[in-house]
């Protein structure tokens, strides 16, 4: 087969949106599966449906990368994006054109740099993942490239403004807490160790936006099962095929007038722009992350594997939607319509035919998960409704105690635990297990004493909460005498 590139499809009479030829107007840090299903394709809407006419160069961060296969495909790739939307199954096919080409400055720093020099240049997008906004002291003004990416932005800003060229909009795309600040603040030390100048500095505060972001998109990323049979039915040869659930959604934290230059309202896209992510951050971890962390342990011990088939649970639906609607969401501060909707989207996103999402997977590292997830709802909740317990976030501590109480033996990083017949994985951090395998041969009432207690997993929020410990020990109780699914069926009744 041919390989994908524009005269392949032209060859075919492909007949779909394409751009061949736009202004460079986003530099890209990150050429991963996530950018290319969300970012990218956004921008490519935004060619088709709102005229923004605008290529995204992209870069690698790293040395290695996929520069390479994007260039030998003209930046051109199929994405799919998969899931259900109201009930029905839906799989969306789009050769994405936003992309020109992909740099590697380990190779050719220069021409990274002579990036900065282009005019219409206008955004700047990074997904270096988690460890990527980071300070690294040993990056070096003059190194060709600097190891970390915001020494890289740094480098690349100050050529921007040697040369008088007014500044970027910068949308952060990483997974951390306040990721454009943290970037922000990155450059400046980089700013301070390079000695680059009080005019410098200023410049980059007054001339560019470092936005925060909050982006929602599960995306599995190249389907390699599937890889041949869809390039058969394709008709080309594309190695970049790209696959991602149908739900998107970006927050953009920054000033309105980002709107002005970014069309995606008239685009249609599921793209706002406020002046505070943090709402939206949270209503993310609460609900989706909490909804995930606070049924999977108890579903797991109940005998499923996948999150698909819970959500063909009764009981375990039921469990999941009165912990969302009766107990996370009324913490919650965000307009009440938009969170019974953001709810009603889990349903379907955790549905979604064609992501076989393990539950064990979920379960890593889970006392920090319901710690980050499920801790401040109950809390809240019981601020909230004169120092009442939720019941069902109480039960799910109870579950994730069991959960990690069944692990007997120590394994290679983990604890050996059984349901049934079956062994299982518990993965956390090395103190988290050997703390759980200290107490292994505790009763229900000594482990949920010793576990709440523990100011190192909790700080000291669970036990100074009236009546938990004494709560979770009846749960305990519950679910030895009638089983882990029987228990659950029990709380929501």
């Amino acid at each position: 087969m041919e390989k994908l590139n524009y005269a392949t499809l032209e060859q075919m009479n492909f007949g779909e949106y394409l751009l061949k030829e736009a202004p460079e107007k986003v530099l890209q840090f990150g050429e991963g599966n996530f950018l290319r299903a969300f970012v990218d394709y956004f921008f490519d809407l935004m060619n088709e449906k709102a005229g923004f006419n605008g290529k995204v160069c992209v870069t690698q961060p790293i040395a290695q990368g996929l520069a390479g296969m994007i260039n030998e495909q003209e930046g051109l790739y199929t994405l799919f994006l998969r899931g259900s939307e109201n009930g029905e199954k839906v799989n969306k096919k789009r050769v994405i054109s936003s992309i020109s080409r992909c740099l590697n400055p380990y190779e050719d720093f220069e021409s990274l740099m002579k990036m900065a020099e282009k005019e219409e240049l206008r955004f700047i997008v990074s997904n270096t993942t988690e460890a990527g906004i980071a300070f690294d002291p040993s990056c070096k003004k003059d190194d060709a490239p600097p190891a970390s990416f915001p020494g890289k932005l740094t480098a690349f800003l100050y050529r921007r403004f040697s040369n008088k060229l007014p500044g970027f909009i910068i949308l952060s795309c990483e997974l951390i807490d306040h990721n454009g600040d943290e970037l922000k603040k990155c450059v400046h030390r980089y700013i301070d160790l390079w000695k680059l100048g009080d005019g410098f500095a200023k410049w980059v505060d007054e001339q560019n936006i470092f936005c925060s972001t909050l982006v929602d998109r599960i995306v599995p990323g190249y389907p390699r099962n599937e890889a041949e049979a869809i390039c058969k039915e394709l008709g080309y040869q594309d190695n970049l095929i790209d696959t991602g659930e149908v739900f998107g959604f970006w927050v953009i934290e920054g000033p309105q007038s980002i709107k002005d230059e970014l069309p995606f309202e008239k685009a249609g896209l599921p793209i706002i722009v406020v002046d505070d992510v943090t709402p939206y951050k949270q209503r993310k971890v609460r609900i989706l992350n909490g909804a995930h962390t606070s049924f999977i342990m108890a579903a797991y011990l109940s005998g499923q594997d996948i999150v698909r088939d819970c959500m063909k649970d009764e009981v375990i639906h039921g469990f999941m939607n009165k912990t969302l609607y009766d107990e996370v969401i009324p913490t919650l501060d965000l307009p009440k319509d938009d969170l019974m909707q953001f709810a009603a989207d889990v349903t379907e996103r955790f549905a979604n035919p064609f992501v076989d999402h393990q539950l064990l997977s979920i379960s890593l590292n889970s006392a920090s998960k319901w710690k980050a997830r499920c801790m401040p709802s109950l809390l809240e909740y019981a601020k909230r409704n004169g120092g009442a317990l939720a019941p069902c976030l109480t039960f799910s501590f109870a579950a994730f105690l069991t959960f990690y109480h069944n692990g007997k033996e120590k394994g290679e990083a983990c604890l050996i635990a059984k349901r049934g017949e079956d062994t299982y994985q518990i993965k956390d951090d090395d103190w988290v297990l050997d703390f759980f395998y200290d107490h292994k041969d505790d009763e229900p009432a000594v482990l949920a004493k010793a576990v709440i207690d523990n100011e190192k997993m909790w700080d000291d929020s669970l036990k100074s909460l009236s009546g938990f410990t004494e709560e979770v020990i009846r749960y305990l109780g519950l679910i030895s005498e009638k089983g882990m699914y029987e228990a659950m069926r029990t709380v929501i009744q």
